[in-house]
């Protein structure tokens, strides 16, 4: 793909406190953990930077390369993940730990007792009509869990995908070696959110990218250039 080109049905520019940023998605192989995310970066990106730019990678990228996306058919729920999977509030934007596979790497992930606690405030949260608090509890570990969609790139369309380990470390060695910022982040067709940073100077990066400019399906740009212009 052209840094040139958005992705089909996105946006190229977008306008975020009177200032315009161009978002370049940048196409890749697909990543195994068989890549070093850096070395991923200077292949498909480095030719493309100029001062300035952000460069912007997909936390589930990074969290492939480093063998934490895990196959379902390796996964062997506990019972306990199957009773508390049926009072998971189900979302219609994706599994999260809507399903025992993911509620177990939950378990392995954050520790039982974490998860049970998390449960039993997220009981008393849905009496007082109240979402959102065992993820309070449980934690950023369980918050990424990501479950298999259909409209993930094969063949993680079959994998329970974790947090990435040391997320700053890797966006740092990335600008370090780039010479430009780099952020890992977390984004879907419902928002953003930063993961890691190499510069915590940068706070706006949510919101330039609120509407995915990577896409949610095989477009295979796990990564892409933040720009601004004139």
């Amino acid at each position: 793909m052209s840094l040139l080109n958005s992705n089909e049905g996105k946006n190229k520019i977008i306008q975020v406190d009177g200032n315009s940023y161009a978002r370049f998605p940048i196409q890749t192989h697909v990543i195994t953990e068989q890549d070093n995310i850096t070395d991923i970066a200077r292949q498909y990106a480095a030719r493309y930077i100029q001062e300035g730019d952000i460069l912007f990678i997909s936390e589930k990228a990074l969290a492939c390369s480093q063998n934490r996306a895990i196959p379902l058919d390796r996964i062997r729920p506990r019972k306990l993940a199957h009773v508390l999977t049926r009072f998971v509030y189900k979302s219609p934007y994706g599994i999260g730990l809507g399903i025992p596979e993911t509620m177990e790497m939950a378990f392995q992930e954050c520790g039982r007792l974490r998860i049970l606690f998390a449960a039993f405030i997220s009981l008393i949260g849905k009496l007082l009509g109240k979402r959102g608090w065992f993820y309070k509890i449980a934690g950023s570990r369980a918050a990424s869990i990501d479950g298999p969609e259909p409209y993930t790139l094969p063949p993680y369309n079959k994998c329970v995908i974790l947090k990435p380990a040391r997320p700053n470390d890797v966006a740092l060695e990335i600008s370090q070696h780039l010479g430009i910022a780099c952020v890992i982040v977390d984004v879907n067709d419902l928002g953003s959110k930063i993961l890691a940073t190499s510069d915590f100077s940068i706070n706006h990066i949510t919101r330039i990218l609120k509407d995915n400019p990577l896409g949610q399906g095989n477009q295979c740009t796990p990564m892409g250039i933040i720009r601004q212009i004139d």
